[in-house]
């Protein structure tokens, strides 16, 4: 078999292993090693977290295949991990003071980093790409989108090393720094393309991973010792993880380095530039993230579009959620509206239909929900259900005239669901704030139309409203674990409001 041929390949394995992190980055990035948690999927960061999209109303894409190998894993061959003063002559460490050697560590670490990049994004394209390419295990197109522009990321990182290397003495010291940086790290601008693709490339990989070839391909690559248990999404992601790390390795070489030192000036001001891209880059990631979700809703009827949705830019977090009669829901919160859908397969894409009309955030009532407040619908469910399913309960509820809404969500736990309270109560401060700058309310924008729809005023006809009252409630299905809950960017006169940090 072709496939069993190309496995029996022996892969080089590098000899390093990848520098432990300085310390936890706080505020540019939170990474962590993808969980099988379900937290919530938030926004308002979005390079600050590894993109996932696992879904639990589609379990079958992710349960073990009955093509599936059932081998046990290889032994995983691990990089050794090595510091400054253990790579070059010891003897140079006496000269030094032991804040030039912690400089000179940091130096190193940044090297040391682009290496074991460099060595990851090749072997995504020699033991993934090019294979699957080779053996018509995906087509061209399909493998361009899930790689992006992955290629082009090389040759930038290999000149950032090679000058690295250049300035570096025979003692293996480092003497200026800044002045590289502050002329590299412009090129990083190039990353806008490959991180706003991650979106759709992920959830294109998610949908391939139904056809047996391919699952059976990447579950081989996971045994494989040169896979380092990581698979294919793991790879995938490491640029945007480096981008991210950029600003604290730079921190952290200018934490020891001395105020009168020549790289002092360079430093800070390679530092203002990284800080600068990445926020770019993450605002445009959001936007990406943002108009991919809104192309996959799906309206039952024309009424049930609505402006707040068709102008959002930011999408503040989504997961899936059930309501108090076990109904699996997912919800999206955007800027200024609350969209309650579920998940369906459209076109052999996952997509999002409509549950209710969409929830202006403005007009939207929260209330936090008491344990065994809620009762489960069905006489004989309730009668016979344990405490966990009356648990981490909130409910949001909207009233507009004939109009009204009442949704009782679950979270999976209390971690979660204080996640979503802080989300909305966020989302609420914001458009709170929004409307006292613009000096209008919302209704002086928009009033409802017989089908629920918000229109300009004098659009709406004379039918009577039909009322829609609904309990529903909501579990999260996010892939990656939020730590701490971070706050949604403020703008206008709620922009200095303090951002809650996620944990990704």
């Amino acid at each position: 078999m072709v496939l069993d041929r190309f496995f029996n390949f022996t892969w080089k394995e590098p000899s390093n292993k990848r520098v432990k992190p300085l310390s936890r980055v706080t505020s540019l990035a939170n990474l962590i090693p993808p969980v099988r948690a379900t937290p919530l999927k938030r926004f308002s960061q979005t390079l600050q977290r590894s993109i996932s999209f696992r879904s639990d109303s589609r379990p079958d894409l992710f349960s073990p295949r009955p093509w599936a190998r059932n081998v046990p894993p290889a032994s995983t061959k691990r990089r050794d991990s090595k510091l400054w003063s253990e790579t070059f002559d010891v003897c140079v460490n006496h000269m030094l003071t032991a804040k030039e050697i912690k400089r000179q560590e940091a130096i190193f670490e940044l090297s040391k980093g682009e290496e074991d990049l460099i060595e990851d994004l090749k072997l995504a394209k020699k033991a993934y790409h090019d294979p699957m390419l080779k053996l018509s295990i995906m087509t061209e197109q399909e493998l361009n989108q899930i790689f992006g522009t992955l290629d082009s990321l090389i040759p930038l990182h290999e000149d950032l090393l090679r000058r690295l290397q250049e300035i570096r003495k025979p003692d293996g010291s480092t003497e200026h720094v800044g002045h590289i940086l502050v002329g590299w790290l412009p090129c990083l601008n190039s990353y806008d393309s490959y991180c706003s693709n991650q979106v759709a490339a992920k959830a294109l990989l998610d949908h391939k991973k139904q056809d047996h070839r391919v699952q059976d391909f990447l579950q081989r690559c996971l045994e494989s010792p040169f896979s380092r248990k990581l698979d294919l999404w793991n790879f995938l992601d490491i640029p945007r993880s480096r981008l991210v790390k950029y600003p604290l390795l730079l921190r952290e070489i200018l934490r020891h380095t001395p105020n009168d030192h020549p790289d002092q000036q360079h430093l800070e001001e390679a530092i203002n530039i990284i800080q600068g891209i990445v926020a770019e880059i993450n605002v445009k990631t959001g936007e990406s993230e943002c108009q991919y979700y809104k192309e996959r809703l799906i309206y039952l009827e024309e009424g049930q579009r609505d402006s707040l949705i068709d102008n959002s830019r930011a999408l503040c977090c989504h997961g899936e959620l059930k309501n108090n009669r076990g109904v699996k829901l997912h919800v999206f919160l955007f800027e200024e509206v609350l969209v309650i859908t579920r998940a369906i397969t459209h076109n052999e894409q996952l997509c999002y239909q409509l549950y209710r009309q969409p929830i202006p955030v403005r007009e939207l009532v929260l209330e936090d929900l008491q344990d065994g407040e809620v009762r489960l619908g069905g006489s004989i469910r309730g009668a016979f259900s344990n405490n966990e399913r009356i648990k981490n309960f909130f409910r949001v509820s909207f009233k507009s005239g004939s109009q009204s809404q009442t949704h009782s969500l679950q979270a999976n736990d209390s971690f979660n669901k204080q996640q979503w309270l802080n989300c909305i109560r966020q989302a609420k401060e914001k458009a709170a704030c929004a409307g006292k700058a613009g000096g209008l309310n919302s209704e002086a924008h928009f009033v409802l139309s017989p089908k629920g729809r918000r229109v300009a005023p004098g659009e709406c006809s004379l039918e009577q409203m039909e009322q829609s009252d609904c309990e529903s409630d909501c579990s999260m299905d996010t892939s990656e674990v939020s730590g701490d809950c971070e706050r949604m960017e403020q703008t206008n006169s709620c922009e200095h409001e303090k951002q809650i940090e996620t944990n990704v």
